[in-house]
């Protein structure tokens, strides 16, 4: 079997429902941006990674692919991907906590780039920020397909990267 079908060769492709759609529509603007996601989180974990910060990005990508199948909708006759919600949440914000009981009070703006491991989590960061805003932009347009825990989640998980990034450089210069 080939990967090229020759089907979306007119700009359109499908999703689980088998309608034809535009694949710069709202939809596929959000999952393409969480796609991404996943792929800068697979950049930042091929970097050397302090403590149980590998593990941890490894479970957030399993949540953005599930995230991603639950904005996608389920297919004909079958049930949602069971996507993020309060518990995986309450999971980041715990590891925020964790890590950012390990900081200093941040004094100055950061600049991402002393190092590659910390400038890769700041690129995931801003990847992560883009995502957010085109899930909060599929959520004005086709609002059944958003959940209010998909804005949180990524919300959360943009900050967390932002902390993992500080304790990378931390590691780093310990």
């Amino acid at each position: 079997m080939t990967i090229y079908t020759r089907q979306g060769d007119c700009g359109q492709t499908q999703l689980c429902d088998g309608i034809p759609i535009f694949k710069d529509a709202p939809v596929l603007e959000a999952c393409g941006t969480l796609d991404e996601l996943g792929a800068a989180l697979g950049l930042a974990r091929c970097e050397p990674l302090p403590g149980e910060m590998n593990r941890l990005l490894k479970g957030i990508q399993g949540n953005l692919i599930r995230m991603n199948g639950e904005l996608a909708g389920p297919a004909p006759g079958g049930d949602s991907c069971g996507a993020v919600g309060p518990a995986e949440v309450e999971g980041l914000e715990a590891a925020i906590d964790d890590c950012q009981g390990h900081l200093e009070p941040l004094r100055a703006f950061v600049l991402p780039g002393a190092a590659r491991t910390e400038a890769a989590l700041h690129f995931a960061r801003t990847v992560c920020r883009r995502a957010e805003r085109r899930v909060v932009a599929l959520g004005r347009v086709e609002p059944q397909r958003v959940a209010e825990h998909h804005i949180i989640y990524l919300n959360r998980l943009s900050d967390l990267l932002f902390v993992l990034a500080r304790c990378a450089a931390t590691s780093r210069s310990a």
